[in-house]
Order: structure tokens, then C-alpha cells, then sequence
């Protein structure tokens, strides 16, 4: 088993206009088709007054970022795997047609757990943080 495959300050960006179709077909795979994401004349009498992504699509991006960040290691001789998010906060809604832009960045290694702890911080087009967290990857040996 190697020292480490990845190191503090390793990371990745992954940046994506949220469409009308993520999330939609996101309300249709998952079955959230709760109103602030797909009735627009009851989200228009909100104070936010249009529709609005799901916060577990933004988790999604926070996924491809992390994954993104790990490519480098896939032909390592362990498998990383996620063990979850933690303090994931959503502090401004994504509405649709927002580019959201996820910055993640290894700021713990675990040598003796095998596990690596980054943060996440996903902005939107105008810089304003829409949702913070730290994922867990475990590092597991392959046979």
C-alpha cells in the first residue's frame, strides 16, 4: 500500500450552468417534485419568485468535483469511496439558469484511517456562496 494518493491541497473545480432539464429530470429520477423546484406560478408568489434547483443536485456537483480531484488515482492499488459530507449547509437557493462553480480541496489526510477530508464550497456567477461542505473519501484496498 502506497504512502498516499492524494495530498492537502489537491482539488478540483467543476462549473455548470444549472438548466430547466437538470432539474427536471433530477424531480423525475429521484421523485422530489416538491414545488420550489417544479411549479413555477407557486414559487412566482415566494419571496424568491422563481424556481429553484435542489440542494441534492448542488450535493451531486460536489460528487463530480470530487471525483474530478481523484481521477489521477484510478489505477492505485486502493479504491477511494465516499463515507459522506459533513456540516453541508445550503446558504443561498440556485435558481435555474445560475452557473454554479464547486471548488474542492483535500485539507485533511488520515494515514492510519486511510481517509482524506476536503472542503467544498459551491458560488454562483455573481461569487455569492451557495453551499459549504466537507467530504469524507475512504481509501480501501483493492484485492
Amino acid at each position: 500500500m502506497s504512502d498516499f494518493h492524494v495530498k492537502v491541497g489537491d482539488g478540483a473545480t467543476f462549473t455548470k450552468t444549472v438548466s430547466e432539464s437538470d432539474v427536471y429530470l433530477f424531480a423525475g429520477i429521484t421523485g422530489d417534485l416538491a414545488p420550489n423546484h417544479v411549479n413555477k406560478a407557486y414559487m412566482e408568489k415566494s419571496s424568491y419568485g422563481k424556481l429553484m434547483a435542489h440542494g441534492a443536485l448542488m450535493v451531486g456537483y460536489m460528487s463530480t468535483a470530487s471525483s474530478k480531484a481523484i481521477e489521477h488515482c484510478r489505477d492505485a492499488d486502493e479504491t477511494p469511496v465516499s463515507l459522506g459530507y459533513d456540516r453541508l449547509r445550503f446558504l443561498k437557493p440556485v435558481f435555474l439558469g445560475d452557473t454554479v462553480t464547486v471548488d474542492y480541496e483535500i485539507t485533511a489526510i488520515d494515514k492510519e484511517r486511510r481517509r482524506s477530508t476536503a472542503d467544498i464550497k459551491v458560488t454562483n456567477q455573481d461569487g455569492d456562496l451557495t453551499a459549504v461542505g466537507q467530504h469524507i473519501l475512504k481509501w480501501v484496498p483493492n484485492t
